[in-house]
């Protein structure tokens, strides 16, 4: 069980989640994915204030969702509290893949919304990470687009795409979508809507 099935503790966070989205002067804009499992781009990822108001909208939307921590986090009694928050442990060791390890996760799941911030840092990079799409890929599930946009105050979720196995001409299309939407410190911008191609072939 974790936070999203605790009904006092989703609603009550629910409730906050607003209250702050209201206070910091920001719309909540689109609509709660109508599919058990995809992957959810987190983007832009520029400031630590972008996992704040994810989590809102996370919260708001009633998305239950799940991010990728080490496995090495997960040790008593911190294991089960992660768990609760609903993150996945993940053993980055040398001998083990990160895309497996998600997609075997889903494979052992009903459901699953998992968020991923393809830049993979604050800090500006020359391209986004592709391993949310080559997990989505083997998965077999959409890629949804999640989206903060500082400019216009705006937070939400956006299409959604099924990876088509073409990652270049799928990347084409996902950098459409986020080529108005500006982070919060624009300077670490990676324009994933300009560079996005260029880190097809990482991962």
């Amino acid at each position: 069980m974790t936070i999203h099935e605790t009904k006092w503790a989703r609603s009550a966070m629910r409730f906050i989640a607003l209250a702050f989205m209201k206070i910091a002067g920001w719309q909540v804009a689109g609509e709660r994915p109508n599919m058990a499992k995809c992957v959810v781009i987190a983007a832009p990822h520029t400031s630590n204030w972008d996992f704040v108001f994810t989590v809102c909208i996370v919260l708001i939307f009633k998305i239950k969702a799940s991010i990728m921590m080490k496995k090495a986090w997960f040790f008593w009694p911190m294991g089960s509290f992660f768990r609760w928050l609903g993150a996945v442990p993940i053993d980055r060791g040398k001998s083990n893949n990160l895309v497996s390890q998600m997609i075997e996760e889903f494979e052992r799941r009903d459901e699953l919304a998992l968020i991923v911030a393809p830049s993979g840092t604050r800090k500006k990079t020359t391209y986004w990470k592709t391993g949310f799409y080559h997990i989505a890929n083997g998965a077999g599930v959409p890629i949804v687009m999640g989206f903060l946009d500082y400019r216009g105050k705006r937070g939400g979720i956006g299409p959604a795409l099924r990876p088509s196995g073409t990652i270049e001409d799928d990347m084409v299309e996902i950098r459409k979508f986020y080529s108005g939407i500006e982070g919060r410190k624009t300077e670490k911008m990676i324009a994933s809507q300009r560079d996005a191609e260029a880190g097809a072939s990482g991962s």
